[in-house]
Formats: structure tokens, C-alpha cells, sequence
């Protein structure tokens, strides 16, 4: 009972200090005098970002801006994209720890039809604390059995679901793995293999079926019984929503790449690959795209090097495969930017390493057009910092986000500024 009671606190301290935050301001804005990191369009010296109406209207020297404009001078500063993780539990986690604020991890093995995004909760105290670091745009990932539900793309900043969906979503499947579940698991080698091939049977039942769904949908014009399971593979099936499937382990990678092989799917994405070091050249042939990380995190074989997961990036980089990073995080997705920097510190080109969280990102989801790069019609959402975004030393000072210049306070802030000039022991008047 006092557990819950504190929780309950705890929550509601939460929702507090979110409602207590500063609005976003929209308007038309004149970021001047900074190093604009284009990505796409190399580096511009002191130069400028206009902003109107949420789109990027002028970037360069020597720019106009409009009557009226706010002027912020970044003198000193960089203007970035904002950053993409492709891999999160944001908005769809609070207290990992506390169940009843995750909805992430729905009940039931193929549940395609369950989204991630009718789960998102825009006023997740994490989510300023993620924005104000630069990340701007997250997948959220459901977890849980074979197909655990519909992934979406969200942009941090809106008071509805709808408001912060981004333009893309994907159906999530987790590949049967024939790997270890972690040190806790006691199964046989004998076990482990009789459960992969159970697992990659009812995968290639349920796909079956939905081919079959598929075909009979076709043939009566759409006016089949209704089956959710199989209405929402529909789109993936017909090559017109992306599959992002979970493959870890060599063995479950390649696996998993013959299995799309097989199937002749359009739009894939394979995620996790954390072994994907061990058959970087195959997935390159491949042409699969590849979302992988947690960049800091332990070998997946005690054998191996230590620092193998911050090298796995960089290696699957320089063999030609397509590559966009996550976190895996809820709490932390903060820490893209960091993990892109030991990738780099491992191995990975710089200039790759930035792609990799911008631009290879969004082209990965398909929203190239709208993020991922500092270029004129493409949405305000970007970032002013005071050094190189990779280092822990640097300061986010503005961030942007559909055009709204959105406020620099988190719950971390708020604490900070509490009991920055605290008076313990002061007397009551």
C-alpha cells in the first residue's frame, strides 16, 4: 500500500512539473551568425536560418530575413537537425520498473493491429528531458512476442498523439531467436532449438495466412469478415508498409535475411543487428537498411572484445550497409549523441556518424523530405548548440521543432533550479 502510495506521488509530481512548463513560442524567427551543419550541403560560416510558418524558408550568407522576424544570434553557436533515434520506448514508457506506466508490452504473440502511437503520452515528464538534448524525433517501439504491435515515428513536441506523429510507422517483429535470453537462462542447447524452430513455424503460419488474407481481401474488393491480426499485416504483405524486424545474433541475421529473401519483401528494416560486425558484407549485398544499438552496451559473447558493440556501427558503415542508430532507451534517449560519439571513437567516420542519427535516418523512414537536414522547405526542427554535439561538454541552447521554439526546461531543470539557492533549516515567519 505505502509502495503504491509513493508511486502515485511520484506520478503526479511528474504531470505537475510538465504542466507547469513554459509554452513553445511559433512565430517567424532569424537564426544569425551561426555554423550551420547542413549535413547534405556541407558546412556554412556565419551564416543564416530563417524560420516561418514551421518550414526552413532561407539558409546561407547574406540572408533577408522578414520584417518582423525574431533575431537570435547564435554567434559561436552551430545550428544542427534535430536528431533521430530509431529505437525507443518513449512517450510509451514513464517508470520502467513500475508496470502500470508502461504500454509498451501489450498481451498476445501477433498483435500487429495494436499502435504504438494511440499509447504515445505527450505529457511524459522524459520527453523534455529528451528534446532539450537535441534528439527531436523518436521511433516509439512496441516490445513484447512475435509481432508485438506498430512502431511509430514522433516528433517531441504536441499535446495529442496526433499532433507529434512524424509520417511514418512500421509493424515490429521480433525474429525467433536461437540465442540465450541472457545469463539467467538455464535451457538446453537441445531446449533452445526446439523453441527457435516452434517459433519460426508459427512465423511462417502466420505470414501464410496473411498471404491467404490477403489474396481473398483482393478477390472480394475488401469486404471480408473483418480479422485485425491480418488487416494490419495487409500493408506489409503488399509492400506499402515497412516490416522492422529484430535479428541480434549471426546466426538469427542471416536467418532473418533469407527469410526476406524468400518472401520477396519491399520495405524492411533490420534492427538490433548486434552481431551485424560478423556479417557486415552480407547485409550490404543485402541492401537491407539497418537501424542498430544500443552503440554502449556488453558483448554478446563473452569471448569477445569488450569494446565490440561501440566498433559494430562502424563496421557495418564502412562494408556500404545503410545505417541509422537508437538508444533502445527510455529514460536515457538522451544519450544518442554520445553513443554516435563512441562509435566514432571505435571506428565510424564522423561525418557518417551524424548522417547516421539525421539524414540516413529519415531516409531510412521515408521522411527525408521533411527532416534530417538543414534545407530550405524542409520542417524547422533543429537545434543550437555551443560546440560539437558528441562531446558531454556541449550546451544545447535552442531547439526547434515543426517551427516551434520550444522552451529549455526539463524536470531535471526544474529540480536543479529548485534546489540550486535552497535554505535548509530556515525558519517559518
Amino acid at each position: 500500500m505505502r509502495k503504491s502510495t509513493y508511486i502515485f506521488l511520484f506520478c503526479v509530481c511528474a504531470v505537475a512539473a510538465v504542466a507547469q512548463m513554459p509554452k513553445g513560442t511559433y512565430g517567424t524567427f532569424a537564426l544569425t551568425n551561426a555554423t550551420i551543419e547542413t549535413v547534405t550541403k556541407g558546412t556554412i560560416t556565419n551564416g543564416t536560418v530563417v524560420i516561418a510558418n514551421g518550414k526552413i524558408t532561407a539558409v546561407g550568407t547574406n540572408v533577408q530575413w522578414p520584417a518582423g522576424a525574431q533575431v537570435i544570434d547564435c554567434k559561436g553557436l552551430r545550428i544542427y537537425p534535430g536528431m533521430i533515434d530509431g529505437g525507443t520506448n518513449l512517450g510509451i514508457s514513464e517508470i520502467r520498473s513500475e508496470p502500470r506506466t508502461n504500454d509498451f508490452n501489450e498481451v498476445g504473440d501477433v498483435i500487429p493491429q495494436i499502435k504504438a502511437l494511440t499509447a504515445v503520452n505527450p505529457n511524459s515528464a522524459l520527453i523534455p528531458v529528451t528534446r532539450v538534448s537535441g534528439v527531436t524525433t523518436v521511433i516509439a517501439t512496441p516490445e513484447g512476442g512475435l509481432f508485438p504491435g506498430t512502431a511509430a515515428l514522433i516528433n517531441l513536441y504536441g499535446y495529442t498523439p496526433d499532433q507529434m506523429f512524424a509520417g511514418f510507422d512500421a509493424v515490429v517483429m521480433n525474429f525467433p531467436s536461437s540465442s540465450r535470453r541472457g545469463f539467467f537462462d538455464r535451457r538446453t542447447d537441445d531446449d533452445i532449438k526446439k523453441d527457435t524452430e516452434k517459433n519460426l513455424k508459427q512465423l511462417n503460419e502466420v505470414w501464410e495466412k496473411a498471404l491467404q488474407y490477403h489474396k481473398l481481401d483482393s478477390a472480394t474488393g475488401g469486404k471480408l469478415e473483418y480479422y485485425p491480426e491480418l488487416q494490419a499485416l495487409l500493408p506489409v504483405v503488399r509492400g506499402q508498409q515497412a516490416l522492422m524486424i529484430e535479428a541480434n545474433a549471426e546466426k538469427d541475421i542471416i536467418a532473418a535475411m533469407k527469410w526476406i529473401k524468400e518472401r520477396k519483401l519491399k520495405k524492411v528494416i533490420l534492427t538490433g543487428v548486434a552481431e551485424g560486425w560478423r556479417v557486415a558484407k552480407e547485409i550490404a549485398d543485402a541492401k537491407v537498411p539497418v537501424v542498430t544499438g544500443p552503440v554502449i552496451a556488453l558483448p554478446t559473447r563473452e569471448y569477445d572484445r569488450y569494446d565490440q558493440a561501440y566498433a559494430n556501427a562502424g563496421v557495418l558503415k564502412k562494408a556500404g550497409v545503410k545505417l541509422a542508430l537508437r538508444t533502445n532507451q527510455t529514460e536515457n534517449v538522451r544519450n544518442l549523441p554520445y553513443m554516435a560519439g563512441f562509435a566514432v571513437a571505435y571506428g565510424m567516420d564522423k561525418s557518417e556518424a551524424l548522417r547516421a542519427i539525421t539524414i540516413e535516418a529519415a531516409e531510412i523512414f521515408g521522411v527525408a523530405h521533411q527532416l534530417g537536414s538543414i534545407e530550405v522547405g524542409k520542417s524547422a526542427t533543429l537545434f543550437v548548440c555551443d560546440g560539437d554535439p558528441f562531446e558531454t561538454k556541449t550546451n544545447v541552447r535552442h531547439v526547434f521543432i515543426n517551427g516551434w521554439q520550444v522552451p529549455m526546461v526539463s524536470r531535471q531543470t526544474q529540480l536543479y533550479d529548485e534546489f540550486l539557492k535552497r535554505e535548509p533549516g530556515a525558519t517559518r515567519d
